[in-house]
């Protein structure tokens, strides 16, 4: 028993011993952020300054006692990771390629004892440029403009050698600038285009202008009778927009509306072309336009004709195409009435234009339709005409004056039933979303907003 208060009063006259030793660790050094005055570093460059390529460089460290090295920076690695004391150790400093339009910053901290003992800061430059927000640009035919907006970081110029586009201004400075470009009329049967040059410093970026033709090109035999080439800022007095539910037909996504959501609209009319535009809104829904030109009167006979540049993505429908006008549904309902589809492509097969017939005997829902197919390259992007060449015997489409579709009253039968087409039809421009043909490999709705693009629609008759 004695020993064993000896041994409690040995433990109670130690234990403030050990508190004080533990307080006196306490003091100003374990800050990692206090200066360190017990500790020698060297290096041999304090700041380093590199170029924006990447790189690999050299730093001598010695420290008079064991000591790491590290960056935080992704763009920055730093081998090996640290030395012992009194050692020179040569470290290597890698850095990535600085591909931003201004220089960055990185501080390489050399530690010890979980205490900074130095910072290097490394300054990495960058490459004197100017981007455009696009490379290539298709202008209408008619007197157009459009923007295109440079950011740089040192001055710049933009010039083309083409007398008839204007730029507005045409050298800027540092930060964004909105140019504008300034079309003359093409008045020639062919479309033209011209090379921009972006030049900063001793970076040039070229961005491509394409202006379509404004000539009308008419058929032999035929007149022009109707055209809208989309000049104005807002539809003609011809055309009809559609206000529709989603599902209403095709089991077709959109809800077609001609009034604005979000403050945007499906139907834009500017720069000389129409833009059928589909997008998703904040309620969720999807909302897209749909027009019909003349729908009460239309047209019997005749050349119709579009240029069209097709949007892309999984679940876009677009389509130029023809409908009866003013049809008795109780005694002559779809198919029976005919319907001619000029041009339809759906974003799941890109690129891809058809061309069908439907009638009572030839329609998809027996798979009698009267169909062609042609893959066109670059359907989805740029301009291509559509047309369709109808007589009281004989339909044919185009694509680019290729022949797509003929088909012949004599070869389908010259019955009603199969031969539906001997009154008006009217023309119509749609893009759906998703639906029975558009959907059928699902929609990407990451693919929206999309916008379909027509230059312009004409109309000839023979004489």
């Amino acid at each position: 028993m004695i020993k064993l208060k000896n041994s409690i009063l040995c433990l109670a006259l130690l234990c403030p011993i050990v508190a004080l030793t533990a307080m006196s660790c306490g003091d100003d050094n374990d800050d990692p952020t206090a200066p360190v005055t017990d500790i020698s570093v060297s290096v041999s460059q304090e700041a380093l300054t590199v170029g924006p390529e990447a790189g690999k460089y050299s730093l001598t460290v010695e420290a008079t006692a064991d000591w790491s090295i590290a960056c935080d920076a992704e763009w920055v690695t730093v081998r090996p990771s640290g030395g012992v004391k009194n050692t020179p150790v040569d470290v290597q400093i890698s850095v990535t390629a600085n591909t931003a339009m201004d220089e960055r910053i990185a501080e390489i901290r050399i530690t010890s004892g979980g205490r900074t003992a130095k910072t290097i800061i490394l300054t990495q430059g960058y490459v004197t440029s100017a981007v455009a927000s696009l490379n290539n640009l298709t202008m209408s035919g008619a007197e157009s403009s459009a923007n295109i907006v440079v950011t740089a970081n040192a001055d710049w110029t933009i010039n083309s050698d083409a007398s008839w586009i204007t730029i507005t201004p045409a050298k800027g400075g540092k930060g964004e600038t909105t140019v504008a470009l300034k079309a003359a009329a093409n008045n020639d049967s062919a479309d033209r285009e011209t090379t921009l040059s972006l030049i900063c410093g001793d970076k040039s970026t070229e961005i491509k202008v394409l202006q379509l033709s404004d000539a009308i090109t008419i058929p032999e035999g035929y007149t022009l009778v109707w055209s809208d080439e989309f000049n104005g800022n807002t539809l003609g007095r011809d055309w009809v927009a559609e206000n529709w539910p989603a599902g209403y037909v095709n089991n077709e996504l959109q809800i077609y509306t001609s009034k604005p959501v979000d403050g945007k609209s499906t139907l834009v009319v500017e720069n000389g072309m129409l833009n059928i535009n589909c997008f998703k809104a904040a309620d969720g829904k999807v909302y897209s336009g749909r027009i019909n030109a003349r729908p009460n009167t239309g047209w019997t006979y005749g050349y119709f004709e579009a240029r069209i540049n097709l949007p892309s993505g999984k679940g876009t429908w677009p389509a130029f195409w023809m409908m009866p006008s003013n049809v008795d549904w109780n005694t002559n309902p779809w198919p029976r009435c005919g319907e001619i589809d000029i041009m339809e492509e759906v974003g799941a097969n890109p690129n891809y234009v058809s061309s069908s017939l439907h009638t009572e005997n030839y329609n998809h829902t027996k798979g009698t339709q009267k169909t062609h197919e042609m893959y066109l390259p670059g359907a989805e992007g740029s301009f291509h005409v559509y047309a369709l060449e109808w007589t009281e015997d004989e339909i044919i489409t185009y694509v680019d004056g290729k022949v797509q579709l003929r088909a012949t009253r004599a070869s389908m039968g010259t019955d009603h039933a199969s031969w539906p087409f001997h009154y008006a039809f009217y023309p119509i421009l749609n893009l759906a979303w998703g639906g029975d043909w558009g959907g059928y490999k699902g929609v990407n709705d990451n693919a929206l907003p999309v916008t379909m693009k027509v230059d312009y629609v004409r109309i000839f008759q023979k004489k």
